[in-house]
């Protein structure tokens, strides 16, 4: 019998699996990609870089540009290659990419999610071919704590029936809103949920308008200044008056559950405002937000009666993603804010759990049914809004 021996020791060839797969013909990510994604709905492309390197421990880490909104410079959270298959996640956008690397390494084609899934193929990028990164953006400018402004200049018009409600403050200060109600304005204004609001005409919430106001002092206004400048186009502009009566009513009181609560505190940001946004099944992201604000925000667009925070959390601000699967009920108040863009199906195995559910199993929170008294607006008189 004739004995072979192994030209190499076998240890080497054990030792193969852990030499980088580059030496086996599989392409690295490492390096600049750059591509452009179409919004579904959205008028045009917006062109997004990736910057993709390597940490002390050869894991892979990236930065995000997106050079069509300013070149602000976006951290990415984990970015992982496993043969083709290439994973990107940026949680503090709730944006994510997957796609798979060409053979030759120098395409991956997949697709990009924020909220809605869109196609995007990015091109590894040379000298001659990568795409100029602007400046960053300076840090946006406050408003004085102590201001009180008001709009100097404020427009308000008819919405188009195709629009969306929004309510938004730009970098200059200005405030625009779009499909937005005098209901909209009194319950942004005043804090308030719809059953906290009584008397006035019919068309206070039918009518649908866009705003459009400048402040009078420069710089972005707190949400208190906000609330504030709102207060007062709705008296001039609209000739809101009103009392309040004191009343017992059934709301929803967030407290926090056994265990504590599971958000994570909100990374330092250069404003005061928060954020909220997305779809409840995909995930509606709360950014920068007290508990207060965020009790605010879902009285006024997804639940039946009012929400008053009882988590004792004060005015810590928190960034988080709750995810749940909207009832009846909630679809159809969330159904005030205007047509919904089409999204995928989520096959019911796949769906995420109900809202009261996903307070405690995504927060560590629980909304509990109480009574407590809350001040009720009683409208008094009330007018269509002025000209320009």
């Amino acid at each position: 019998m004739v004995k072979l021996t192994p030209k190499f020791p076998l240890w080497i060839f054990a030792c193969a699996a852990l030499l980088p797969s580059a030496l086996f013909g599989q392409q690295s990510i490492k390096g600049t990609w750059q591509g452009a994604i179409k919004p579904p709905q959205g008028p045009k492309e917006l062109r997004v870089v990736f910057k993709i390197t390597t940490n002390d421990a050869d894991a892979f880490q990236g930065v995000l540009y997106s050079i069509d909104q300013g070149g602000q410079p976006i951290n990415m959270g984990t970015v992982t290659q496993q043969g083709s298959t290439v994973k990107m996640a940026i949680p503090i956008i709730q944006g994510s990419f997957e796609g798979k690397l060409s053979a030759d390494g120098n395409s991956i084609t997949g697709t990009w999610t924020q909220i809605i899934p869109s196609p995007l193929t990015l091109a590894r990028a040379t000298p001659e071919t990568a795409w100029t990164i602007p400046e960053p953006l300076p840090p946006p400018k406050m408003m004085p704590a102590e201001a009180k402004p008001e709009f100097e200049v404020a427009t308000i018009k008819p919405s188009k029936t195709e629009e969306r409600f929004s309510l938004l403050v730009n970098r200059s200060g200005m405030l625009n809103t779009t499909s937005t109600s005098v209901y909209d304005l009194i319950k942004f204004a005043y804090d308030v949920h719809p059953k906290q609001i009584t008397g006035g005409p019919a068309w206070l919430e039918s009518d649908k308008f866009d705003v459009s106001g400048k402040p009078d002092t420069a710089g972005i206004p707190s949400i208190n200044q906000l609330k504030a400048m709102v207060q007062k186009l709705l008296a001039d502009r609209f000739a809101l008056k009103f009392h309040r009566e004191p009343k017992e009513l059934s709301v929803w009181a967030i407290v926090v559950a056994k265990g504590g609560a599971k958000i994570a505190k909100a990374e330092a940001s250069p404003t005061s405002l928060p954020g909220f946004g997305g779809p409840p099944q995909l995930g509606f992201r709360v950014m920068n937000s007290t508990m207060a604000e965020f009790a605010s925000v879902m009285q006024a667009n997804f639940l039946e009666q009012p929400v008053v925070d009882q988590t004792e959390l004060g005015e810590t601000k928190y960034t988080f993603t709750l995810k749940w699967t909207p009832d009846a009920a909630q679809r159809a108040l969330a159904g005030g804010a205007g047509p919904q863009p089409n999204l995928p199906a989520v096959p019911d195995a796949d769906a995420p759990p109900d809202l009261f559910s996903a307070f405690q199993q995504q927060l560590g929170l629980k909304l509990q049914n109480t009574k407590a008294p809350v001040d009720v607006i009683v409208v008094d008189h009330v007018e269509k809004p002025t000209e320009n």
